[in-house]
């Protein structure tokens, strides 16, 4: 099938693989059955996005964004939540607590594919949306907190359209949290260096040293936490570990802020 949809919409294609081919395993420490019949139902060819250092990277991220998302919904059952920039990705059904309101936003060329696998669900809606601008945030309900994720967008943002994005989420929502993954600037400026991200026409972008960073740029947040995706990959392989070990500075990391 070919697939019409946006360089950086593009990589969403890279988790989608991992996430197959990991539920296909033994011992799989990820399931993700419609991953699988996503790519069956697209008839892509995805054999160029599965590497071990960005399929680690990839169930490193799924395993935190979930735990950390669990303990926020504990926390805040009743949270109105969105996963902007959601490509073909369904957290829902991770951390479904039968209370939380959920929607999957992203842009139209990738929820008019998305729409061929899912269907809108009781409190789980898609909506067309960008990152970058703040009308689909007036169409949603008003609640006293809200739980914004962002896993494999803000990469790809220059520091201008990053600031955008922040100034957009606390404009628009009162209270809120917000799930980021972040990159070092030296991963920025080596894509052509990324084992599956060099497959696409995609770049990264802006990227910080600390998580802090983003504060000089929004300073209604405040931050939470912020760990490393070595803190999951180490767990699994040799490899991981001595990643960790010599390089602990260029994997990705997860962060948490609120406002």
């Amino acid at each position: 099938m070919d697939l019409q949809i946006g360089d950086i919409q593009e990589t969403a294609l890279i988790t989608l693989a991992i996430r197959a081919s990991e539920t296909m395993r033994p011992n799989a420490r990820i399931k993700d059955p419609i991953a699988k019949e996503i790519i069956d139902t697209l008839k892509v060819d995805v054999s160029n996005y599965d590497h071990f250092m960005s399929h680690e990277g990839v169930i490193a991220r799924t395993i935190m964004y979930k735990n950390q998302l669990n303990e926020l919904i504990k926390q805040y059952p009743d949270a109105l939540c969105v996963n902007l920039g959601c490509g073909f990705d369904d957290k829902f059904v991770q951390v479904d607590n039968g209370s939380i309101t959920w929607f999957d936003v992203d842009l139209p060329d990738i929820l008019n594919v998305r729409r061929k696998i899912f269907k809108d669900r009781d409190r789980c809606v898609m909506r067309e949306g960008s990152a970058l601008e703040s009308d689909w945030t007036k169409r949603l309900p008003k609640r006293s907190t809200n739980i914004i994720v962002m896993e494999g967008v803000l990469e790809y943002f220059t520091k201008e359209e990053v600031t955008k994005c922040l100034n957009i989420l606390c404009d628009s929502f009162e209270h809120g949290y917000l799930l980021a993954e972040l990159h070092h600037p030296i991963i920025g400026k080596n894509t052509k260096h990324h084992d599956s991200v060099k497959y696409t026409n995609a770049e990264f972008q802006w990227g910080t040293k600390s998580g802090k960073e983003y504060l000089e740029l929004e300073p209604r947040m405040t931050l939470l936490s912020e760990r490393s995706y070595n803190e999951e990959m180490k767990k699994y392989s040799i490899r991981g570990k001595l990643f960790a070990f010599f390089v602990p500075f260029l994997n990705n990391r997860l962060a948490l802020y609120k406002w």
